[in-house]
């Protein structure tokens, strides 16, 4: 039997990455990251829905996105969902839902650069818009 764990998104980000590294010394950085949903209600009338996302990127990957993501910044980001579950100080169970970035593309002003795991950045010409035929899905 085959399985499948994929998410693929496109937005903003939501506040600048925060680099930290695990105690044997691998860099993991996480951001938080927005997507917009525009749609007409039944009325007529024009809504617009944001949904939020937690993002995990590990190794050199992690340290890209840490150096090169500010808020704001579009990005692309292609991983796996995972849940991750601790207890609270207080006690209580809590969990978080995140994508684990397997692959991050910086989209908007500086161009789209893909950080695959283990390469650095390179910036390209700068594009305004981004094609559906440009994607990489």
């Amino acid at each position: 039997m085959a399985y499948l764990n994929k998410v693929m998104v496109i937005g903003n980000v939501g506040k600048d990455p925060e680099m930290r590294f695990t105690p044997s010394g691998r860099p993991v950085t996480s951001f938080t990251m927005a997507t917009n949903r525009v749609f007409t209600t039944a009325d007529g009338e024009r809504r617009k829905e944001t949904e939020w996302f937690n993002i995990v990127a590990w190794g050199r990957q992690a340290e890209s996105c840490n150096q090169f993501l500010t808020k704001g910044q579009q990005v692309y980001v292609e991983g796996e969902l995972r849940t991750r579950t601790w207890e609270g100080q207080d006690g209580q169970k809590r969990f978080r839902v995140e994508i684990q970035a397997n692959r991050v593309i910086f989209l908007g002003r500086r161009g789209a650069t893909a950080l695959p795991e283990g390469e650095a950045p390179e910036f390209e010409e700068a594009q305004e818009t981004i094609e559906p035929e440009e994607l990489p899905f």
